[in-house]
């Protein structure tokens, strides 16, 4: 199974935010830092959510795989 819709944006979340904290760690500016981490938070979430739905249609094809046999 591939990849799937949650874990790419939450990728592309995660790695906005880690750019936008250390970008206002580098200015001085704590509100873009913490809206950075915070972005940073939600997309490892929302990747964490993804990987878990992937593994589970995971679990299940393989399952469907064995009874069919």
């Amino acid at each position: 199974m591939r990849i799937n819709d949650d874990e790419i944006k939450g990728n592309v979340d995660k790695a906005a935010g880690t750019v936008k904290q250390n970008i206002g760690r580098a200015l001085g500016d704590p509100i873009l830092e913490n809206e950075g981490a915070d972005q940073r938070t939600g997309g490892d979430i929302q990747a964490g959510f993804g990987k878990a739905r992937r593994k589970v249609g995971e679990v299940v094809e393989d399952l469907g795989e064995k009874l069919g046999k």
